[in-house]
Order: structure tokens, then C-alpha cells, then sequence
């Protein structure tokens, strides 16, 4: 294919009106479902569908698969660079996205995902491990254990030589339903969230998935990776808008 022809393709595809609601939903890095972005188009899912594949055909943007859902993110950082200059030109259209409940932000904020931590502070968790290097994202969405992790682990009460790996590995990349980004899963997870309760950073809500901070959590959460919990817990619970 040409130039001409190449930048014609790609600039049909970003003109017509619902995909260009799609894309920019997509711009803040997270992957949503088929339906939340036929929301945010104000198109039905199976116009939204058609949307999808042709901008997939077009490589704009890929599908993630996690259990029986479908999972929608840019092709790459190239595509929100793309478009963000061209906000530049023109003001890119604002994006509505559904209202969650009180107690669905709860679950948002923290809460079980198959025995490990999910949510904002899960992924907020996943992040600071990476930044400080005790995790290291891998192929298979998997992840890798440094040297440095080791010892970390160990710290927290964690033994990593000792944890039994799955057919899927010892930590592995989920897709987090509410926030569209991964969190640590697999047994890494498990024991991690196991450790955090034994340590008293956080504790599990009684028949409920809604995982709790404690006061201690918050100081540590802070001190050993990072994370400012009380802006983030607020901002979660507290949208704004």
C-alpha cells in the first residue's frame, strides 16, 4: 500500500464519529470491553463490534482475551501519540463512561480477584513492585521474580523458592475488570494478599470480596512501595465529575 493510500485508510478510520469516541476512551492506556466502548460511542455493542474489527484490521488497536470476556487497548503508545497530536488541531470529543454504585466502587477500590489483590490498590501494588524492580513483566503474561524481589518477598514473610508454580506459572499478568490494567495473580498473588493479612496491612471483609486497609497498611504501602493509598482510596471512592 502507498503512503497516500496508507494515511487515507488510517485517517478514515479515526474520522468517523463512534471510533473516534472509542479511541479516545482507549487513551488513558486501560483495556475495556466491547460494551463499555459502545457506550461510550453511544452506538449499539453490535455496531460497536464492526467499529472494532476494522479498527483492528487497521492496527489501531489489539484484543486481549481474559476468560470469556474481550478486552479492547491501543495498539501502542505510536497510536495515543497519533492522536493526541491531532487534539492538538482539534479538541478530541469527551468520552462518557457508565456510573459505578457506592458499593461497586468499594469492590473497585480493593477486593479479592480468585484469592489474590485486585482493584485499585492491586494494581497500584503490581505497579509499585515493577518500579521498584521485584517484578519484571514477561512473556505469556507472566512475570519475573528478581533477585531483589526475592529478597523483598522474603521481608514481607514470603518464601518464593517455596511457592508450588501452576501449569500457569508462579506469578502471572490479570487483566482487572474495573481498572483495565494487570495486577499480580497466580500463586505470587495469592500468598502476597495471605501475607498482607497475616502482616496486618490489610483484612478481608466478611462475606464480601471488598478487601480493607488498615492504618499500618497505609505506612507501609507508602514507605516499602510507594503508594500514597488515602489520595488514591479517596479519588476512587470520591470520582469526580
Amino acid at each position: 500500500m502507498s503512503y497516500e493510500l496508507s494515511v487515507a485508510s488510517v485517517a478514515s478510520l479515526i474520522g468517523d464519529p463512534a471510533r473516534s469516541f472509542m479511541l479516545t476512551a482507549l487513551l488513558d492506556g486501560r483495556a475495556l470491553p466491547a460494551g463499555e466502548l459502545a457506550y461510550a460511542a453511544h452506538v449499539t455493542p453490535q455496531t460497536a463490534s464492526t467499529h472494532l474489527a476494522k479498527l483492528r484490521q487497521g492496527n489501531l488497536v489489539t484484543v486481549e482475551v481474559q476468560g470469556r470476556h474481550r478486552y479492547y487497548r491501543l495498539a501502542g503508545p505510536h497510536v495515543a501519540e497519533a492522536l493526541e497530536r491531532l487534539a492538538v488541531i482539534r479538541q478530541q470529543p469527551a468520552v462518557r463512561y457508565k456510573p459505578l454504585s457506592p458499593k461497586a466502587r468499594q469492590l473497585q477500590w480493593a477486593r479479592c480477584c480468585y484469592n489474590h489483590l485486585a482493584g485499585c490498590l492491586g494494581v497500584a501494588v503490581t505497579d509499585g513492585l515493577v518500579t521498584k524492580g521485584y517484578i519484571e513483566p514477561a512473556d505469556q503474561k507472566q512475570y519475573d521474580i528478581t533477585q531483589a524481589g526475592a529478597e523483598w518477598f522474603a521481608a514481607v514473610g514470603l518464601d518464593v523458592c517455596a511457592i508450588e508454580p501452576t501449569h500457569r506459572g508462579v506469578a502471572r499478568q490479570c487483566l482487572d475488570w474495573t481498572e483495565r490494567r494487570h495486577h499480580l495473580a497466580g500463586p505470587l498473588g495469592t500468598a502476597l494478599l495471605r501475607s498482607f493479612c497475616e502482616q496486618r496491612w490489610l483484612s478481608r471483609e466478611h462475606d464480601s470480596r471488598a478487601v480493607l486497609i488498615t492504618s499500618l497498611g497505609r505506612v507501609e504501602f507508602k514507605r516499602q512501595l510507594g503508594i500514597e493509598t488515602e489520595e488514591l482510596q479517596y479519588t476512587t471512592l470520591h470520582p469526580q465529575g
